[in-house]
C-alpha cells in the first residue's frame, strides 16, 4: 500500500508540474508554457495581473481535483482481470504478478488461491499475510496493481458529475463523450480550455482541447481518444 501511495504522490506531483510547464495539443510535442499555461485563451479583456491571478487559482483547482483522483485509487477494491505485484519482505521466490481470476481469487504458493476480490488493498493484503503466516513467521506483504482490468478515465471539474467512469469494453471513448456521462459541463465551465492529464513514458503531459471547435465549428477531429486513467479537468470560466 505504501507503494500505491508513494506511486500516486509523485503522479499528483508530475500532473501539477505538466499543468503549470507545459501545453500541448494532440500530435504535437509539448512546448514551453508560462505559468498561465493557456489562461490568455478565452479571456482577451482581463489585465497581466488578473491572468495571473486566474492562472493561480486554476492551477490550485487542478491540484484539487488530482488528490480526489489519488483518493479515489486509494479506495479502489480489486475486481476480476486486475493484474497485482505481490511482494514479500525478504523472501524473493514468493514475489510475483498475479491477475485476479472470475471469481475474485489469486493463486499464491505455499497458500493456494486466496479471496481478494471487492477487497481494498489493505484488505487484501492483511488477507494474504495471514495466509502466509502459517508458513512463514510474520511475513510482510505488499501490493500493488499493475494493471485495472476495468478501464476507468476520470472526469473533474467543472461537469455535473464528476468522478471516475469505466471505459466501455472494445470501445473508445473521446473527451466530448467522457464530459457527456459525467453530466456535461456546469454553467460557468471554460468549454474552449478543457484539459486532458495523462502519463507518458512516466512523466505527466497536458493536451489543451476547444471543445467549442468541436461542438460550433463541426472539428470533430479534435476530440481526442481517451487512454485509461486519463484524467478530464474543466476549468472554471475566466467570466
Amino acid at each position: 500500500m505504501r507503494r500505491l501511495l508513494r506511486s500516486a504522490a509523485a503522479a499528483l506531483c508530475l500532473a501539477v508540474a505538466a499543468c503549470g510547464g507545459f501545453r500541448v495539443s494532440e500530435g504535437a510535442a509539448p512546448e514551453p508554457a508560462g505559468a498561465a499555461a493557456g489562461a490568455q485563451v478565452g479571456a482577451p479583456d482581463l489585465t497581466p495581473e488578473q491572468r495571473q491571478a486566474a492562472s493561480e487559482k486554476e492551477s490550485e483547482a487542478i491540484a484539487a481535483a488530482l488528490q480526489q483522483v489519488v483518493k479515489s485509487k486509494s479506495d479502489y477494491r480489486i475486481s476480476a482481470a486486475d493484474l497485482i505485484s505481490v511482494t514479500v519482505y525478504q523472501d524473493a521466490e514468493m514475489s510475483r504478478k498475479v491477475r485476479v481470476n472470475a471469481n475474485g481469487t489469486v493463486s499464491l504458493p505455499l497458500v493456494g488461491e486466496v479471496k481478494v476480490g471487492g477487497m481494498t488493498l489493505i484488505d487484501a493484503q492483511a488477507a494474504i499475510e495471514t495466509r502466509l503466516g502459517k508458513y512463514l513467521v510474520r511475513p510482510q506483504v505488499s501490493l500493488f496493481i499493475e494493471d485495472y482490468g476495468n478501464k476507468t478515465i476520470f472526469v473533474m471539474g467543472e461537469v455535473a458529475k464528476p468522478g471516475s467512469y469505466p471505459v466501455p469494453t472494445e470501445s473508445r471513448m473521446t473527451v466530448l463523450e467522457a464530459i457527456s456521462t459525467a453530466g456535461g459541463f456546469t454553467p460557468i465551465a471554460a468549454q474552449d480550455r478543457a484539459r486532458v492529464l495523462r502519463n507518458v513514458n512516466g512523466q505527466s503531459v497536458t493536451y489543451t482541447i476547444n471543445t467549442r471547435a468541436i461542438t460550433q465549428e463541426g472539428q470533430k477531429e479534435k476530440d481526442m481518444i481517451l487512454e485509461p486513467n486519463d484524467i478530464v479537468y474543466v476549468p472554471q470560466s475566466f467570466f
